[in-house]
């Protein structure tokens, strides 16, 4: 399996062949191969930086000679007008890695703020919130490095690294008695230690989810009311999860519940980007 440090070098690789192609004809014909000049990284709305670290990888694997001064680190609250960075270099490789970095920066930054904006709703509570596996594909590594920038916890970063056992698989399966345990004589057989989480859509399933013995159990679909019972019901035997259809408006009532947990898929499939700009100083 490939680390994270190698998907992002493959996503990298893919987004200069998408956009350079066989090469920038523009800046080709107009800029001379040895002209020297500077940019910076302007900031222009407010809210979470994210994604400085990689923006250097973009810098670095388009040309290592580029120089790159950071004057705000990943997770500072930034303003208009805040210049995050400066690069020196050959403007050339300036003017092709500007497209890819802005868009980088832009959606992680988007995706940070977002995420602190739902976890401040949740000041003074233990309840976190957590990220889905609806992503950008190929984007999904940096999407959560933002959640976590923006002080949100990552549930899975894929299918790999934990068992999810929600509804469809409970049904193919014939329970949830059966499909945990198909799950733990499964991590037995192959030697893997995997957290166990159940998806359930009732106070029955509640009661089989903890009597099967799993890590974490998610309330799908629940009220604050029904969570509110849940919780009591479950009185600290499993990690609780609260997910589906959580808003930031409706997030603080799960939270008041006790939940330890509320995913929430808008972290990164709705969010806007944040307004920034490169340009020649």
């Amino acid at each position: 399996m490939k680390s994270k440090d190698e998907l992002i070098d493959d996503l990298l690789t893919l987004a200069f062949a998408e956009d350079v192609g066989d090469g920038d004809h523009t800046t080709l014909s107009t800029i001379p191969a040895d002209e020297m000049g500077a940019q910076r990284l302007i900031v222009k709305e407010e809210g979470i930086l994210a994604g400085v670290d990689i923006a250097r990888k973009v810098f670095e694997k388009f040309d290592p000679e580029l120089k790159m001064t950071v004057y705000i680190e990943d997770g500072a609250h930034v303003k208009p007008g805040d210049i995050a960075f400066k690069v020196e270099g050959r403007v050339r490789s300036l003017l092709q890695t500007e497209r890819i970095m802005l868009n980088i920066m832009q959606r992680m930054s988007g995706i940070a703020t977002t995420t602190a904006r739902y976890q401040k709703r949740l000041d003074g509570l233990k309840t976190k919130v957590l990220d889905t596996r609806k992503t950008t594909p190929g984007m999904r590594m940096l999407e959560k490095e933002a959640v976590r920038i923006g002080g949100g916890c990552n549930h899975r970063i894929g299918l790999f690294d934990m068992i999810l056992i929600k509804d469809n698989h409970v049904d193919f399966a014939g329970g949830i008695p059966q499909a945990v345990q198909a799950a733990k004589d499964y991590c037995k057989a192959n030697g893997k230690n995997l957290k166990i989480e159940v998806e359930v859509r009732n106070t029955d399933e509640i009661n089989q989810a903890l009597a099967a013995g799993v890590d974490r159990i998610m309330l799908d679909n629940f009220t604050p009311e029904r969570t509110r019972e849940a919780v009591e019901l479950i009185n600290g035997r499993t990690e609780i999860e609260s997910s589906g259809g959580i808003t930031i408006d409706t997030l603080r009532a799960y939270g008041e519940c006790g939940v330890d947990y509320i995913s929430v898929g808008a972290l990164t499939h709705s969010v806007k980007g944040l307004d920034m700009s490169f340009k020649a100083c």
